[in-house]
């Protein structure tokens, strides 16, 4: 039986691949626009990064992590040693923690300097149940701002996002962004105690995760999918009568920026998002009318305390993820005409095997110029190779025979006009490139 890509993960075909390129490209050209620049961390971290940066009691932490482990390691768990922390690693569920250790590990953001802003794109693993819309192995682009803590990151950021769904083509209408301030270690305590004790007077009609969650992380119980739990929370204490002063104003500061530059949003009292490192400003973009259960394409918020939590200095941070795969998705539904990926600008046919070798070498000259070329190696009539050359998406064809060689010429057809002209063989790689 063949062997198959594991559950949870796909191939990116050419011409899925090309997309993710060009994806990546618009993102690297719409962020750096903002100031950020690429960084790439390893794709698996040590795992109490993740505990002590996400949070134990997350659902990413708890129950969504594939934990690596070497052949060696594996024996010694397996006969119930437990390992050192620095031997305890995972694949990155998220590119968060990872980007703020790199800051954190290279002081990327020394005392009195500007605001490191970094910008990311690549898979992330979480074990979870696929779905469509939600895989094991899946790819994210984000950025992480580390440095500054002025309500403009958050909104900047922000606009940012939209500019960027705005130009891989999805439709500004099918988008909904909602925003949430989740207050800081002044006054959130406050609001997890009032939160616990409402949901200690409803314990019975929680689920038996969000009844553990009530003494871990009571405010995780807002974005439990269970309709009964969230029948209850709904009238559960909102945020907004529990932010201190400072948090009401930094909020009022980000709502005012966004209005300012025309961003349409919905304040949602339930939006807390799923990991632990999250204060103050917090939002999702979700789009409607997709049909799918995953309908959020986009989000993050402010992480003030992050680097602390992972032994680095005082250092506000503010960032964001967007999933590819859900974005394409969305793309499909509005009818997006996806690129076709193309290997061959110019395809060399020869007439017979006697010019075959010739052939071969007017490919190189071609790709040495900076031509993608092609040519036959089936030993195809000429006709074929016609019909290869079109199938390739071969703009040109230059046509090598006896008597063209004999004579040092070439032939070269457009295919977009069904021209031919003939040409000294030694011109042709400029020819070419004329027509391209």
């Amino acid at each position: 039986m063949a062997i198959n890509a594991p559950e949870g993960t796909y191939d990116l075909l050419p011409d899925q691949k090309l997309f993710w390129e060009q994806f990546k490209n618009t993102a690297r050209d719409v962020f750096g626009r903002y100031g950020y620049l690429p960084i790439e961390t390893p794709s698996m971290e040590r795992t109490d990064l993740f505990v002590r940066g996400i949070g134990e009691a997350t659902d990413v932490v708890s129950k969504e992590m594939f934990e690596v482990l070497s052949g060696g390691n594996m024996a010694k768990v397996l006969a119930g040693e437990t390992l050192p922390a620095k031997k305890r690693l995972s694949l990155r569920p998220e590119g968060t923690a990872g980007v703020v250790r790199a800051c954190v590990q290279h002081d990327l953001v020394p005392q009195g300097a500007p605001p490191a802003k970094l910008m990311y794109a690549g898979p992330m693993f979480r074990a979870e149940r696929p779905q469509q819309g939600r895989q094991r192995e899946f790819n994210q682009v984000g950025i992480e701002c580390l440095g500054a803590d002025d309500p403009s990151i958050d909104a900047e950021a922000i606009i940012m996002l939209m500019r960027f769904f705005a130009e891989v083509g999805i439709p500004h209408t099918s988008m909904t962004l909602l925003l949430n301030s989740m207050g800081c270690a002044t006054c959130r305590p406050a609001y997890r105690d009032a939160v616990r004790a409402y949901m200690e007077q409803h314990v019975d009609a929680l689920c038996d995760t969000c009844r553990q969650r009530m003494d871990l992380n009571p405010l995780r119980a807002f974005d439990c999918k269970n309709s009964e739990c969230a029948a209850v929370m709904e009238d559960a204490p909102k945020i907004g009568e529990y932010l201190c002063d400072e948090c009401q104003a930094h909020y009022a500061q980000v709502r005012g920026l966004l209005e300012l530059a025309g961003i349409q949003y919905v304040e949602d009292a339930r939006l807390v998002r799923g990991l632990d490192y999250y204060t103050r400003t917090v939002f999702e973009v979700q789009v409607a009318g997709s049909g799918k259960a995953q309908n959020a394409i986009g989000g993050g918020g402010r992480y003030d305390k992050l680097a602390e939590e992972i032994g680095g200095r005082p250092t506000p941070g503010f960032g964001f993820a967007l999933g590819f795969e859900r974005c394409v998705h969305v793309l499909e539904d509005a009818g997006h005409a996806f690129p076709h990926a193309h290997a061959c600008q110019a395809f060399v046919a020869c007439v017979d095997d006697e010019v075959r070798t010739d052939a071969f070498a007017l490919a190189q000259i071609l790709r040495d110029a900076g031509v993608a070329a092609e040519t036959d190696h089936q030993h195809r009539s000429l006709k074929s190779q016609f019909k290869l050359a079109d199938k390739l998406g071969a703009q040109v064809v230059v046509i090598l025979g006896p008597d063209e060689l004999r004579e040092g010429n070439v032939r070269i057809r457009d295919m977009r006009s069904h021209e031919e002209t003939v040409v000294p063989k030694d011109v042709a790689a400029g020819t070419v490139a004329s027509l391209l």
